[in-house]
């Protein structure tokens, strides 16, 4: 891979991958929205960015003589909140996949990696693998499962490498405010005490820069038409992730346990079996919970350091 394609390219896990492709000298293509954070990104030679919303997908042409190798698409609409459950707004979210996939043969790559979801399986005791049962309970994850599927027929129909990435809870610089990592973070920095469901939830929780260089050595290593869960391979209570995030932010703030019921659909155990990622690639996570925590803490504290200097 010399050229890669990124939507969603400034979420956490886009973010990430745009480090670890630049720290490789590999040349990329982020297609972004107008709006939004777009004026994050970084300045370097080798990254390019377009003016490019999910709905113009279908439109773009390319503009360069060289062709590009890998189309990464992690832009998604309605991610959170009650979006998750409106049908028409993931059906349009599938039919933006599958632009993305006629999009990445007319930039010229050869390989399409997609970002699913654990929403996909529902709800499930045990590992999750490739070939685990899917049984997804809301829109989000209905979505994402037909999105996988169906561009992986539209990818091989066109001669396209294609594989699907399930990606479970990735946390760090870069992320939505309202994770429950980044709004954990961002309360313990206020003094205030955070509210949780009991937290006895077994919970797999992976960096973003693991989850990049997973994705950038899929693009190199992985197999066609495979679905790849990317998680820690490691499950623990969610309680002592969010003591342990709090002893490392601000240990004299207390956390509320008990203060916010169970969903009714709510997901009691979540960990990636990533056999099948590490044998293909040879991948596995180097870092630390605490001290991934450490790196996202100071992020924000920076971040919300730079906001507070910038004139009114």
């Amino acid at each position: 891979m010399k050229r890669a394609v990124i939507t969603g390219a400034t979420g956490a896990i886009g973010r990430a991958l745009i480090d670890e492709l630049l720290q490789n000298g590999i040349e990329i293509l982020a297609l972004c929205r107008r709006e939004g954070r777009v004026r994050e990104l970084p300045t370097h030679p080798l990254l390019r960015i377009q003016y490019c919303a999910l709905s113009e997908l279908s439109a773009l042409q390319r503009k360069s003589e060289k062709p590009y190798d890998v189309f990464y698409h992690f832009g998604w609409a309605g991610t959170n909140g009650a979006e998750r459950n409106t049908p028409h707004l993931q059906c349009d979210n599938i039919r933006y996949a599958l632009d993305a996939v006629c999009a990445a043969k007319r930039l010229g790559c050869h390989t399409f990696i997609g970002a699913g979801s654990q929403a996909e399986y529902g709800r499930v005791t045990g590992a999750l693998t490739p070939t685990t049962p899917t049984f997804p309970e809301n829109g989000y994850g209905i979505a994402k499962l037909a999105a996988g599927g169906l561009t992986r027929l539209a990818a091989s129909a066109i001669g396209m490498r294609h594989m699907w990435v399930r990606i479970l809870s990735v946390y760090g610089p870069h992320d939505n405010e309202k994770s429950l990592v980044s709004s954990t973070i961002l309360s313990l920095m206020r003094g205030k005490a955070p509210q949780f469901t009991r937290g006895e939830q077994l919970w797999d929780f992976l960096y973003s820069r693991d989850a990049a260089c997973a994705l950038h050595l899929l693009a190199e290593r992985g197999k066609h038409e495979m679905v790849y869960p990317l998680g820690s391979g490691k499950a623990r209570p969610l309680k002592e992730h969010l003591l342990q995030l709090r002893d490392t932010v601000a240990p004299q703030v207390p956390l509320e346990f008990g203060a916010i019921p169970y969903s009714k659909n709510q997901v009691m155990h979540l960990c990636a079996d990533i056999t099948a990622i590490t044998a293909d690639t040879g991948w596995r996570p180097t870092t630390s919970f605490s001290d991934g925590i450490r790196e996202t803490a100071a992020w924000w504290s920076a971040r919300k350091s730079l906001t507070a200097e910038k004139p009114q």
